[in-house]
């Protein structure tokens, strides 16, 4: 079978055109194709509709319009032959049965006879759509379930058949995180598959508790978020994410599906759920559900509603002091054990183990009958759901034994197998042996190892193999192996501070070393670095320290600097949120390594500052020096505006693709779907490198357009402040960044060494930071979190 490069897919709905979107976004060529409507003249019209459905859609499935590019619309009356030169077709149409038949019958006959076909299908026995199909056909055909929205969500899970050749599913499944940036699970032919089969059980007997036993909407989502290591959505507040109309549905065609589950009679929907759906209040898609969002007084309240009447009423905040006990225990494990533990003399731990228990009991007695594996049924909760731990890690967190024995004490039925388990001397369902993690397989009774994934380096286990070479309380220098070193940070936010800037220099000093041939910036956090530490800077300010952080500020200027002329490659490896000193590292790096979902932006402007770190140097450097040298008569505004535009809104980027265009990241910089594989990718990018590096040369090679442009930059600042777009002091701080920008006093435009933006960005930052509005703005940002416009 050959690489994957080409996918049909056939359905424009909501899902289809999603699943269109996130292969475009991996880099693939796209068929999208749906019916052809039966009047007008516009055979595309219906795939027309919902690929600008999926354009406009929020949070927006495209990484970058441009991508949009790489997908072609047709029609099956005119254009289904186009499926023959498809590596892949994935079908994602109406989910009824006999459609989703009689439009395979055609794929069979005209798609090639080795391409992968596959059934986005999230209830439909797959057997049942292959009926009647010929071996070849089965052989190479299964469900890739896909969760909603494609992009944002990781689970993929992977439905073989009894016909569908292993070499299938493997190729299926390496593709799914490779080149898709999924992870991966396989799931067996029945209802629903792994994620929602538990996950509507665990919606469904939660909600229904919480109703029959007097709690609030408010105190059950204030209990059941990142306190018991779910999102922040927790429990009616996903409902109204999701839909009410949509996990209703799937509750209610589970119970249809599942007549010998045990525990069918949880799937019911509670009768107030049918009454917000007779009544529409179905959640965010309606604009209310168990939520409505309301402005009062200028800003955005959510009003929540009155089971009782089905009114919204003003939110109250109730107090649940077990919370914050909890949160005080510190880890997940720690605070499950304590609200288990406390739940015979609070109504609020009580609602946690009354629902958390019965979940994992149900989650042992599905196994083996989703799934063959406790670790897919743990990863397609955590990917699927965001639970920080699956169903089985959060068992052995509360203790396997003890926890069984509590279940069969609230009448709770544990699996056979964990009891068999347990006889036989297993402790947990995980544990590590020789250096290695193993996981119970209830099939073959004994630990076998745990599948693990060649393209990730895990930080935590090199820490474990004693391969951290020096560590203070924000940051480490960790062996990767062939002589590349990593700099990770694990500060608060993974912000950077005097002990991330410490650890750097330490970096730079091992980089020195014959043996090492490069360095990996990057950790394994959910954000890269936000940045600067703001607490840190506003207790130096407060206590009249300015001059403090204006070392501080020469620091980071010598570290990045350091960075970028290092004599061995510096690779930055950004994810998630890559903000301020974040992106500067990276603008100082030889090459970057991001991961698709990397939101990076020079965000000081929001907190009445300019960057500091270089940022504002490279933005120059990278935006306006390099136009400037590869077409010298070029007129430099248009290319000084777009980079001072970036830094003076604040721009931060959607994704990789867009950092791409707003000139963080170079063309040669590669983009990684999968996060979990970015330090293999980074560590392999410096390897590459190292063999006939060289650091760049230096000398004047910004170019500083001098007084004249600085002047043009203010005059479109000062028509925004008259159409009352930006702030007076917004204008302030447009006037410094202008001036560095364009190289100070400068009365001619002339080429000048970076040191000379760095001085001027260090001016422009002090100055600001003397400035109480700019006091106030950072105030606001740790105090809220969303910036001030004063």
């Amino acid at each position: 079978m050959r690489k994957i490069r080409k996918v049909a897919v056939l359905g424009a709905g909501t899902m289809g055109a999603a699943i269109a979107a996130h292969c475009a976004n991996a880099g693939l060529e796209v068929e999208l194709l749906d019916i052809a409507p039966g009047e007008g003249e516009d055979k595309d019209a219906v795939v027309k509709a919902g690929f600008e459905r999926m354009k406009q859609a929020r949070p927006p499935a495209l990484m970058s319009q441009r991508v949009a590019e790489r997908i072609r619309l047709g029609n099956f009356e005119e254009d289904f032959g186009r499926i023959a030169d498809a590596d892949w077709v994935v079908e994602a149409i109406v989910e009824r049965l006999e459609p989703k038949r009689e439009l395979m019958a055609r794929v069979e006959k005209m798609a090639r006879e080795d391409a992968i076909i596959s059934s986005n299908t999230s209830g439909i026995p797959l057997r049942r759509i292959a009926e009647g199909r010929g071996e070849g056909f089965r052989r190479r055909f299964l469900g890739t379930h896909f969760f909603n929205p494609p992009r944002y969500l990781k689970l993929l899970e992977l439905i073989p058949t009894g016909d569908t050749a292993p070499e299938v599913v493997r190729r299926m499944r390496d593709f799914g995180e490779r080149v898709l940036g999924k992870g991966a699970v396989v799931a067996k032919d029945t209802p629903n598959f792994i994620g929602n089969r538990l996950g509507s059980f665990a919606g469904m007997q939660s909600v229904s508790y919480a109703l029959e036993n007097g709690y609030t909407i408010e105190e059950v989502d204030a209990i059941t978020g990142p306190l018991i290591g779910h999102p922040k959505t927790a429990t009616f507040r996903l409902n109204d994410t999701v839909g009410l109309d949509i996990a209703v549905g799937v509750a209610e065609n589970l119970y249809e599906a599942v007549p010998e589950d045990e525990s069918r009679e949880e799937f019911k929907p509670h009768p107030k759920l049918k009454e917000m759906i007779r009544r529409n209040l179905l959640g965010n898609k309606t604009g209310a559900g168990f939520y409505k969002r309301v402005r009062e007084d200028g800003r955005t309240v959510f009003y929540v509603l009155d089971l009782e009447t089905f009114e919204h009423r003003p939110p109250e905040n109730p107090e649940i002091p077990i919370a914050d006990e909890a949160r005080r225990q510190g880890d997940l494990a720690s605070r499950l054990r304590f609200l288990v533990s406390k739940a015979d003399e609070d109504r609020h731990a009580r609602y946690v183990r009354d629902t958390l228990l019965p979940y994992l009991a149900y989650a042992s007695r599905r196994v083996p009958e989703i799934s063959d594996t406790l670790e897919d049924v743990d990863h397609a909760m955590e990917w699927g759901f965001g639970h920080e731990a699956g169903p089985f890690r959060t068992w052995d967190m509360l203790g396997v034994a003890e926890t069984a024995e509590l279940m069969r004490s609230m009448g709770l039925e544990v699996a056979t197998w964990v009891e068999e388990m347990l006889e036989t001397g297993g402790e947990s369902f995980y544990r590590r042996e020789d250096g290695r993690e193993l996981v119970y397989n209830p099939l073959r009774k004994e630990y076998v190892p745990v599948r693990e994934d060649p393209l990730v380096i895990s930080l935590e286990r090199l820490r474990e193999e004693g391969r951290e070479l020096a560590r203070n309380d924000s940051a480490s220098i960790l062996d990767l192996g062939d002589g590349v070193l990593c700099l990770e940070f694990h500060s608060r936010g993974n912000s950077i501070d005097q002990g991330v800037i410490e650890m750097g220099f330490r970096a730079l000093r091992e980089l020195e070393r014959e043996e090492v041939v490069g360095l990996v910036v990057g950790n394994e956090g959910r954000n890269f670095c936000v940045g600067a530490n703001l607490v840190e800077i506003a207790q130096a300010v407060q206590n009249g320290g300015v001059e403090q952080v204006g070392e501080s500020v020469d620091a980071l200027h010598r570290l990045l600097m350091g960075f970028r002329f290092s004599e061995k490659p510096v690779v930055a490896a950004p994810r998630g949120q890559t903000l301020g000193g974040g992106l500067e590292i990276c603008l100082h790096a030889a090459r970057v390594v991001a991961a698709a979902e990397s939101y990076m932006g020079l965000v000081e402007a929001g907190v009445g500052l300019i960057p500091a770190g270089g940022g504002t140097k490279e933005l120059v450097r990278r935006t306006v020096s390099r136009a400037l040298r590869e077409a010298p008569n070029s007129p430099p505004l248009p290319f000084l505006q777009k980079a001072f535009e970036t830094i003076a809104t604040a721009r931060v980027s959607g994704s990789a693709l867009e950092a791409r265009e707003l000139g963080f990241l170079d063309e040669d910089d590669p983009v990684v779907m999968n996060a979990d594989h970015l330090l293999y990718h980074a560590k392999d990018e410096v390897l590459d490198l190292a063999d006939s590096y060289s650091p760049p040369e230096g000398g004047n090679d910004v170019y500083a357009a001098g007084v004249q442009a600085r002047a043009a930059l203010l005059m479109a600042v000062r028509s925004m402040q008259w159409g009352r777009y930006a702030t007076e002091y917004d204008g302030v701080i447009a006037g410094h960044l202008a001036r560095v920008m364009t190289g100070g006093n400068l009365s001619m435009p002339q080429w000048v060494p970076e040191e000379h933006i760095l001085r001027l960005e260090k001016e422009a930052f002090l100055a600001l930071l003397g400035n109480r509005k700019t006091h106030e703005r950072i105030e606001a940002m740790l105090k809220t979190g969303k910036p001030l416009r004063n």
